[in-house]
Protein backbone atom coordinates (compact mmCIF):
# COMPACT_ATOMS: atom_id res chain seq x y z
CA UNK A 1 0.00 0.00 0.00
CA UNK A 2 2.88 2.43 0.70
CA UNK A 3 4.10 1.95 -2.24
CA UNK A 4 1.25 2.10 -4.33
CA UNK A 5 0.42 5.34 -2.92
CA UNK A 6 3.75 6.40 -3.75
CA UNK A 7 4.16 5.65 -7.19
CA UNK A 8 0.64 6.62 -8.17
CA UNK A 9 1.61 10.25 -6.45
CA UNK A 10 -1.40 9.98 -4.22
CA UNK A 11 0.67 10.57 -0.89
CA UNK A 12 0.92 13.74 0.36
CA UNK A 13 3.47 15.15 2.90
CA UNK A 14 5.03 14.03 4.95
CA UNK A 15 6.57 11.71 2.64
CA UNK A 16 7.70 8.99 2.03
CA UNK A 17 4.85 7.48 3.89
CA UNK A 18 6.51 4.13 4.49
CA UNK A 19 6.01 3.14 7.66
CA UNK A 20 3.23 5.70 8.48
CA UNK A 21 -0.01 6.16 8.63
CA UNK A 22 -0.21 7.51 4.87
CA UNK A 23 -1.42 11.17 4.18
CA UNK A 24 -2.67 11.63 1.22
CA UNK A 25 -4.13 13.87 -1.78
CA UNK A 26 -7.68 14.83 -0.82
CA UNK A 27 -7.41 13.99 3.13
CA UNK A 28 -8.89 17.45 3.89
CA UNK A 29 -11.97 16.71 1.76
CA UNK A 30 -12.45 13.65 3.41
CA UNK A 31 -12.41 14.68 6.79
CA UNK A 32 -15.63 17.34 5.75
CA UNK A 33 -17.34 14.40 5.28
CA UNK A 34 -17.19 13.40 9.07
CA UNK A 35 -20.04 16.62 9.93
CA UNK A 36 -22.63 14.71 8.21
CA UNK A 37 -22.56 11.77 10.53
CA UNK A 38 -24.94 11.57 13.11
CA UNK A 39 -21.70 9.74 15.62
CA UNK A 40 -20.25 13.35 15.42
CA UNK A 41 -22.90 16.00 15.93
CA UNK A 42 -23.87 14.12 19.10
CA UNK A 43 -20.51 13.47 20.69
CA UNK A 44 -19.16 15.85 23.04
CA UNK A 45 -15.56 14.13 24.06
CA UNK A 46 -13.68 12.70 20.63
CA UNK A 47 -10.83 10.85 20.51
CA UNK A 48 -8.96 11.64 17.61
CA UNK A 49 -4.90 9.94 16.38
CA UNK A 50 -2.42 12.69 15.86
CA UNK A 51 -1.63 11.10 12.51
CA UNK A 52 -1.49 14.33 9.42
CA UNK A 53 -4.29 12.66 7.50
CA UNK A 54 -6.74 13.35 10.70
CA UNK A 55 -6.09 16.91 10.93
CA UNK A 56 -9.23 18.11 8.78
CA UNK A 57 -10.76 16.17 11.67
CA UNK A 58 -9.32 17.71 14.85
CA UNK A 59 -10.06 21.19 13.52
CA UNK A 60 -13.56 20.31 13.01
CA UNK A 61 -13.67 18.99 16.34
CA UNK A 62 -12.74 22.50 17.65
CA UNK A 63 -14.35 24.66 15.39
CA UNK A 64 -17.46 22.28 16.82
CA UNK A 65 -16.85 23.59 20.56
CA UNK A 66 -16.34 19.41 21.40
CA UNK A 67 -13.85 18.25 23.98
CA UNK A 68 -11.05 16.91 22.23
CA UNK A 69 -8.34 14.51 22.78
CA UNK A 70 -5.08 13.35 21.33
CA UNK A 71 -3.03 10.33 22.16
CA UNK A 72 0.33 10.79 23.09
CA UNK A 73 2.51 9.80 20.54
CA UNK A 74 3.99 6.04 21.78
CA UNK A 75 2.44 6.61 24.62
CA UNK A 76 5.72 7.88 26.29
CA UNK A 77 3.89 10.18 28.59
CA UNK A 78 0.29 9.35 29.13
CA UNK A 79 -2.26 8.45 27.17
CA UNK A 80 -4.28 11.62 26.21
CA UNK A 81 -3.68 15.10 25.81
CA UNK A 82 -6.56 17.85 25.80
CA UNK A 83 -6.04 20.26 23.38
CA UNK A 84 -6.91 23.42 25.03
CA UNK A 85 -7.33 26.55 22.39
CA UNK A 86 -6.60 30.32 24.08
CA UNK A 87 -9.39 32.17 24.97
CA UNK A 88 -10.95 33.47 21.86
CA UNK A 89 -8.77 31.63 19.50
CA UNK A 90 -9.22 32.81 15.70
CA UNK A 91 -9.61 30.03 12.77
CA UNK A 92 -6.58 30.42 12.22
CA UNK A 93 -5.19 29.58 15.81
CA UNK A 94 -7.76 26.85 15.84
CA UNK A 95 -5.83 25.43 12.34
CA UNK A 96 -2.84 25.68 14.26
CA UNK A 97 -3.66 23.84 17.26
CA UNK A 98 -5.47 20.86 14.79
CA UNK A 99 -1.65 20.25 14.12
CA UNK A 100 1.12 18.14 15.06
CA UNK A 101 2.86 21.16 16.75
CA UNK A 102 -0.37 22.64 17.89
CA UNK A 103 -0.86 19.94 19.84
CA UNK A 104 2.00 19.44 21.89
CA UNK A 105 1.43 23.59 22.12
CA UNK A 106 -2.15 24.06 23.29
CA UNK A 107 -2.69 20.87 25.33
CA UNK A 108 -2.74 19.46 28.97
CA UNK A 109 -2.09 15.79 29.88
CA UNK A 110 -5.09 13.48 31.23
CA UNK A 111 -4.41 10.89 34.14
CA UNK A 112 -5.21 7.88 34.39
CA UNK A 113 -7.97 9.38 37.81
CA UNK A 114 -9.51 11.42 34.97
CA UNK A 115 -12.85 10.55 34.10
CA UNK A 116 -12.83 11.20 30.50
CA UNK A 117 -15.97 10.06 28.24
CA UNK A 118 -14.66 9.44 24.45
CA UNK A 119 -18.43 9.45 22.24
CA UNK A 120 -16.65 9.21 19.07
CA UNK A 121 -13.54 7.98 17.99
CA UNK A 122 -11.35 8.57 14.90
CA UNK A 123 -8.35 6.13 13.72
CA UNK A 124 -5.93 6.35 11.11
CA UNK A 125 -5.08 3.06 9.29
CA UNK A 126 -3.20 2.02 6.15
CA UNK A 127 -5.68 -0.54 4.99
CA UNK A 128 -9.52 -0.77 5.92
CA UNK A 129 -11.98 -3.32 4.51
CA UNK A 130 -15.43 -2.14 3.73
CA UNK A 131 -16.68 -4.59 6.40
CA UNK A 132 -14.88 -2.96 8.88
CA UNK A 133 -11.44 -4.76 9.05
CA UNK A 134 -8.44 -2.16 9.90
CA UNK A 135 -4.64 -2.57 9.27
CA UNK A 136 -2.31 -0.01 10.87
CA UNK A 137 1.44 0.29 10.68
CA UNK A 138 1.47 -2.31 12.49
CA UNK A 139 3.07 -1.54 15.77
CA UNK A 140 -0.19 -2.21 17.67
CA UNK A 141 -0.58 1.50 19.48
CA UNK A 142 -4.24 2.29 18.14
CA UNK A 143 -5.26 -1.37 18.80
CA UNK A 144 -3.65 -0.51 22.62
CA UNK A 145 -4.72 3.04 23.31
CA UNK A 146 -8.28 1.66 22.56
CA UNK A 147 -7.55 -1.41 25.17
CA UNK A 148 -6.38 1.09 27.43
CA UNK A 149 -9.53 3.44 27.02
CA UNK A 150 -11.69 0.20 27.30
CA UNK A 151 -9.83 -0.22 31.04
CA UNK A 152 -10.54 3.23 31.72
CA UNK A 153 -14.28 3.62 31.40
CA UNK A 154 -13.95 5.69 28.92
CA UNK A 155 -15.77 3.92 25.65
CA UNK A 156 -17.53 1.12 25.37
CA UNK A 157 -18.31 -1.67 23.05
CA UNK A 158 -20.91 0.75 21.26
CA UNK A 159 -18.48 3.46 20.90
CA UNK A 160 -18.44 4.08 17.27
CA UNK A 161 -14.96 4.10 15.39
CA UNK A 162 -14.51 6.34 12.21
CA UNK A 163 -11.43 6.02 9.58
CA UNK A 164 -10.27 8.38 7.18
CA UNK A 165 -8.56 7.05 4.19
CA UNK A 166 -8.18 7.71 0.19
CA UNK A 167 -10.12 5.44 -2.18
CA UNK A 168 -7.13 3.25 -2.56
CA UNK A 169 -6.98 2.30 0.56
CA UNK A 170 -10.11 0.19 0.87
CA UNK A 171 -9.04 -3.55 0.07
CA UNK A 172 -9.93 -6.74 1.05
CA UNK A 173 -8.73 -7.91 3.93
CA UNK A 174 -8.34 -11.23 4.89
CA UNK A 175 -10.29 -12.50 8.61
CA UNK A 176 -7.17 -14.56 9.38
CA UNK A 177 -5.06 -11.33 9.86
CA UNK A 178 -7.35 -10.34 12.20
CA UNK A 179 -6.44 -10.91 16.23
CA UNK A 180 -9.10 -10.96 19.05
CA UNK A 181 -6.89 -7.50 20.00
CA UNK A 182 -7.77 -5.73 16.83
CA UNK A 183 -9.90 -2.45 16.72
CA UNK A 184 -12.53 -2.75 13.69
CA UNK A 185 -14.46 0.51 12.29
CA UNK A 186 -18.05 1.54 11.83
CA UNK A 187 -17.33 4.15 9.23
CA UNK A 188 -14.93 4.81 6.67
CA UNK A 189 -14.98 8.27 5.19
CA UNK A 190 -12.72 8.83 1.57
CA UNK A 191 -12.66 11.59 -0.94
CA UNK A 192 -15.80 10.00 -2.49
CA UNK A 193 -17.40 7.81 -0.27
CA UNK A 194 -18.49 7.89 3.17
CA UNK A 195 -18.81 3.47 4.04
CA UNK A 196 -21.28 2.63 6.94
CA UNK A 197 -19.56 -0.75 7.61
CA UNK A 198 -21.92 -2.73 9.74
CA UNK A 199 -19.54 -4.06 11.47
CA UNK A 200 -20.56 -6.46 14.16
CA UNK A 201 -17.26 -8.19 15.20
CA UNK A 202 -16.69 -8.01 18.87
CA UNK A 203 -13.93 -5.19 19.66
CA UNK A 204 -11.53 -5.55 22.70
CA UNK A 205 -12.94 -5.55 26.12
CA UNK A 206 -9.69 -4.77 27.89
CA UNK A 207 -6.13 -5.05 27.78
CA UNK A 208 -4.72 -8.46 26.94
CA UNK A 209 -1.70 -8.88 29.23
CA UNK A 210 -0.50 -12.02 27.99
CA UNK A 211 0.24 -9.92 24.65
CA UNK A 212 2.02 -7.23 25.94
CA UNK A 213 5.63 -7.79 25.78
CA UNK A 214 8.05 -7.04 28.97
CA UNK A 215 10.14 -4.88 26.00
CA UNK A 216 6.56 -2.59 26.10
CA UNK A 217 6.00 -2.71 29.07
CA UNK A 218 9.37 -0.95 29.81
CA UNK A 219 8.65 2.20 27.33
CA UNK A 220 5.38 2.79 28.10
CA UNK A 221 4.95 4.28 32.14
CA UNK A 222 1.22 4.27 32.06
CA UNK A 223 1.05 1.15 30.91
CA UNK A 224 3.06 -0.19 33.80
CA UNK A 225 0.25 1.63 36.16
CA UNK A 226 -2.87 -0.23 34.93
CA UNK A 227 -1.33 -2.85 35.16
CA UNK A 228 -0.57 -2.03 38.88
CA UNK A 229 -3.93 -1.20 39.01
CA UNK A 230 -5.18 -4.41 37.52
CA UNK A 231 -3.37 -6.79 39.26
CA UNK A 232 -4.93 -5.12 42.81
CA UNK A 233 -8.18 -5.74 41.38
CA UNK A 234 -7.06 -9.67 41.14
CA UNK A 235 -7.00 -9.87 37.23
CA UNK A 236 -4.73 -11.94 35.42
CA UNK A 237 -1.91 -9.67 34.12
CA UNK A 238 0.82 -12.13 33.01
CA UNK A 239 2.97 -10.69 30.63
CA UNK A 240 3.60 -12.39 27.14
CA UNK A 241 6.62 -14.60 27.40
CA UNK A 242 10.27 -13.46 26.74
CA UNK A 243 11.67 -15.12 23.60
CA UNK A 244 14.16 -18.20 23.90
CA UNK A 245 16.62 -16.35 22.75
CA UNK A 246 16.45 -13.88 25.69
CA UNK A 247 16.25 -16.63 28.22
CA UNK A 248 19.51 -18.19 29.64
CA UNK A 249 20.35 -21.98 30.03
CA UNK A 250 17.58 -24.27 32.03
CA UNK A 251 15.01 -21.28 31.19
CA UNK A 252 16.38 -19.10 33.66
CA UNK A 253 16.11 -15.40 32.55
CA UNK A 254 18.96 -13.84 31.16
CA UNK A 255 20.87 -11.04 32.72
CA UNK A 256 19.33 -7.99 31.77
CA UNK A 257 20.96 -5.94 29.02
CA UNK A 258 23.67 -3.52 30.05
CA UNK A 259 22.51 0.17 31.39
CA UNK A 260 25.94 1.69 30.60
CA UNK A 261 27.53 3.60 27.74
CA UNK A 262 27.83 0.77 25.38
CA UNK A 263 31.65 -0.20 25.43
CA UNK A 264 32.37 -0.40 21.84
CA UNK A 265 30.02 3.12 21.06
CA UNK A 266 31.79 4.90 18.19
CA UNK A 267 34.27 8.02 19.79
CA UNK A 268 32.05 11.32 18.21
CA UNK A 269 34.22 13.21 16.05
CA UNK A 270 32.09 16.25 17.72
CA UNK A 271 30.41 16.70 20.98
CA UNK A 272 27.59 13.99 21.68
CA UNK A 273 24.34 16.45 20.86
CA UNK A 274 21.64 14.81 23.68
CA UNK A 275 18.45 14.82 21.67
CA UNK A 276 15.07 16.39 22.13
CA UNK A 277 14.11 14.05 25.36
CA UNK A 278 16.95 13.85 27.86
CA UNK A 279 17.60 11.96 30.83
CA UNK A 280 16.05 12.32 34.75
CA UNK A 281 18.32 14.56 36.68
CA UNK A 282 21.44 14.67 34.53
CA UNK A 283 21.58 10.85 34.47
CA UNK A 284 22.43 8.44 31.52
CA UNK A 285 19.71 6.69 30.30
CA UNK A 286 20.16 2.93 29.63
CA UNK A 287 21.29 2.26 26.72
CA UNK A 288 22.12 -1.01 25.09
CA UNK A 289 21.93 -0.57 21.15
CA UNK A 290 23.16 2.02 18.47
CA UNK A 291 21.37 2.74 15.36
CA UNK A 292 23.96 4.31 12.44
CA UNK A 293 22.34 6.75 10.08
CA UNK A 294 24.59 7.55 7.07
CA UNK A 295 24.50 9.96 3.54
CA UNK A 296 23.90 12.85 5.65
CA UNK A 297 23.86 15.86 3.39
CA UNK A 298 26.85 17.87 4.10
CA UNK A 299 25.49 20.96 5.03
CA UNK A 300 23.00 19.00 7.21
CA UNK A 301 22.77 20.70 10.91
CA UNK A 302 21.58 18.31 13.56
CA UNK A 303 18.46 20.32 13.91
CA UNK A 304 17.61 18.95 10.60
CA UNK A 305 17.71 15.33 11.77
CA UNK A 306 16.07 16.08 14.70
CA UNK A 307 13.06 17.17 12.94
CA UNK A 308 13.07 14.25 10.85
CA UNK A 309 13.76 12.10 13.66
CA UNK A 310 10.16 14.05 15.32
CA UNK A 311 8.11 13.63 11.94
CA UNK A 312 8.12 10.06 12.86
CA UNK A 313 7.88 10.37 16.15
CA UNK A 314 11.28 9.41 17.82
CA UNK A 315 13.08 10.71 20.58
CA UNK A 316 16.14 9.18 20.89
CA UNK A 317 17.63 9.29 24.95
CA UNK A 318 20.86 10.26 23.13
CA UNK A 319 22.02 11.16 19.94
CA UNK A 320 25.73 11.79 18.85
CA UNK A 321 26.38 13.48 15.73
CA UNK A 322 29.43 13.14 13.15
CA UNK A 323 27.86 16.15 10.43
CA UNK A 324 31.17 16.55 9.12
CA UNK A 325 31.66 12.85 8.13
CA UNK A 326 27.84 12.62 6.83
CA UNK A 327 26.38 10.27 10.30
CA UNK A 328 25.24 10.43 13.22
CA UNK A 329 24.28 7.32 15.70
CA UNK A 330 21.31 7.00 17.94
CA UNK A 331 21.94 5.72 20.98
CA UNK A 332 18.71 3.42 22.19
CA UNK A 333 17.49 1.44 25.22
CA UNK A 334 17.48 -2.39 23.80
CA UNK A 335 18.33 -3.92 20.43
CA UNK A 336 14.08 -4.12 19.84
CA UNK A 337 13.99 -0.61 19.82
CA UNK A 338 16.57 -0.34 17.44
CA UNK A 339 15.70 -3.30 14.92
CA UNK A 340 11.96 -1.25 15.27
CA UNK A 341 13.97 2.17 14.44
CA UNK A 342 15.98 0.59 11.27
CA UNK A 343 13.02 -0.80 10.30
CA UNK A 344 10.92 3.12 10.63
CA UNK A 345 13.48 5.39 9.09
CA UNK A 346 14.70 2.92 5.88
CA UNK A 347 13.41 5.47 2.52
CA UNK A 348 13.55 8.58 4.84
CA UNK A 349 15.50 11.74 3.21
CA UNK A 350 17.06 14.58 4.66
CA UNK A 351 17.13 17.08 1.85
CA UNK A 352 18.25 15.54 -1.65
CA UNK A 353 20.00 12.68 0.45
CA UNK A 354 17.91 9.43 1.20
CA UNK A 355 19.34 8.00 4.35
CA UNK A 356 21.71 5.19 5.03
CA UNK A 357 19.88 3.20 8.21
CA UNK A 358 21.40 -0.07 9.51
CA UNK A 359 22.11 -1.53 13.35
CA UNK A 360 25.55 -0.05 14.17
CA UNK A 361 28.22 -3.32 14.40
CA UNK A 362 28.87 -4.30 17.93
CA UNK A 363 25.91 -2.71 19.74
CA UNK A 364 23.33 -4.90 19.34
CA UNK A 365 24.97 -7.96 20.49
CA UNK A 366 24.08 -9.56 24.22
Amino acid sequence: MWDYMESQNLADFPRPVHHRIPNFKGSHLACQSIKGLDVFARAWGVKVDPDKPLEGVRLLALQSKKTLLVPTPRLRSGLFNKITPPPGATKEVLRRCATSQGVRSYSVPIGLDSKVCVDLVVVGSVAVSEKGWRIGKGEGYADLEYAMMVSMGAVSQQTPVVTVVHDCQVVDIPEALLGDHDVTVDYILTPTRVIATGCERPRPVGIMWSKISHEMMEKIPILRSLRDRERRAGKDVTLQERPQHLRGSGGQQAAPLSTGRPQSAPQPETDSVGAAQGSLQGQPAPLAATVFIGNLPRDARVGDLKRVLRGVGMMPPRLTWQGPQGRAFLHLQDPATAQQAVCQLQGLSLGPNTLTVALARGHTDQ
